[in-house]
């Protein structure tokens, strides 16, 4: 009789991590704070756009920001490697004040740990969504 390996199943815990990260990223779309909570860790470390910050509540600020809202999310690629999952997407975004709607570019990379996201880092295109939403002028910047 052969004997069974002690260790999960790692298809079935890239399947989990997927539909984890898949459930994270909905919640800007939905604004639903315990699906949320349910899927990231309340330390969790967050590194982008030049910064490094810990905490759940920075991520419930992001999906509950006033003003911005996400009206579809596009995911262009996942890819599941261990306990990790890196993401594409396109997030298409409303400036609630004058109706304009403008598509954000990102790509992410998540670690997760009991079913749950522990770490993030990724980087999106700010400066499109902005000048998209008619925040900034669509001129070329000069250094």
């Amino acid at each position: 009789m052969a004997e069974q390996s002690a260790t999960a199943d790692p298809t079935a815990e890239q399947a989990r991590n997927v539909e984890v990260v898949r459930r994270y990223l909905r919640t800007f779309v939905t604004k639903d704070l315990a699906e949320l909570r349910a899927v990231i860790a309340e330390d969790v470390q967050i590194y982008g756009s030049g910064t490094a910050v810990r905490g759940r509540h920075y991520v419930e600020q992001a999906v509950a920001s006033p003003g911005l809202t996400v009206v579809d999310l596009e995911l262009v690629e996942i890819f599941p490697a261990g306990d990790r999952v890196t993401v594409s997407l396109a997030l298409t975004y409303r400036r609630d004040a004058t109706g304009a709607t403008a598509v954000q570019s990102a790509c992410k990379m998540y670690r997760l740990a009991g079913g749950r996201i522990v770490q993030f880092w990724g980087e999106q295109d700010l400066y499109g969504l902005l000048r998209g939403l008619d925040m900034l002028p669509d001129v070329p910047i000069r250094f």
